[in-house]
């Protein structure tokens, strides 16, 4: 279960300590793009149906994506997910899609995670709404990040799109997202530098609709 906010002030030390040990900066986002190994990864609900319009259903994915993208087995470890095959950079979780922003070793785990993830909550959500054989999810893709201002604008466009949907007008009052986690640990000043420096204009118009 990954929840910054619930996290002890010894697991948030015991988080950064992780990024150092790995040579990330301990402040920041991690960004390995000379190894070529980090997506922008987006799954969208069938003919982009709001069946995530509860906040439980949201953070019960969002809390799942941690855990099966971890190692699928202890609980705290895949908390952390910085210590994982798949790190998880940034995320945010809407009505009808989600976005999240990876590092992935074994690129080929996606498609059966996803397939893990969608066959849960597919079962589960079909059961709360007492219907049989709806169709939830449709399709997951991929974006490789190619430069750091490809990643940071990635990163601002994932924060921001709570703002662009219109179901916030603040990026902060979206709390499936992990703009928060970075304001509690880079700080607001942080968040602003960067969204100055990569702006996100017109990035996804074609394609997150």
């Amino acid at each position: 279960m990954y929840e910054y906010r619930k996290l002890t002030p010894e697991q948030k030390a015991e988080l950064i300590e992780e990024r150092v040990k790995r040579g990330y900066p301990p402040h920041a986002p991690p960004y390995p793009v000379k190894d070529k190994r980090l997506y922008l990864l987006t799954a969208t609900c069938y003919e982009h149906q709001c069946y995530m319009h509860t906040e439980s259903r949201r953070q019960q994915l969002l809390n799942m994506i941690f855990d099966r993208f971890g190692d699928g087995g202890d609980e705290e470890e895949s908390a952390l997910a910085l210590t994982t095959n798949i790190t998880i950079c940034a995320w945010v979780v809407l009505l009808n899609h989600y976005h999240l922003l990876v590092e992935v070793v074994n690129f080929d785990a996606l498609s059966d995670l996803f397939r893990q993830i969608h066959g849960v909550t597919s079962r589960q959500w079909n059961l709360e709404d007492n219907v049989t054989k709806r169709k939830i999810w449709y399709s997951w893709s991929d974006r490789a990040i190619r430069s750091e201002r490809h990643y940071y604008t990635t990163f601002n466009y994932i924060h921001y799109n709570p703002v662009k949907h219109g179901l916030v007008t603040s990026p902060y009052d979206w709390v499936e997202s992990s703009v928060n986690w970075y304001l509690q640990v880079c700080g607001r000043q942080w968040l602003r530098d960067c969204w100055v420096k990569y702006p996100v204009r017109d990035y996804g118009q074609d394609w997150d609709l």
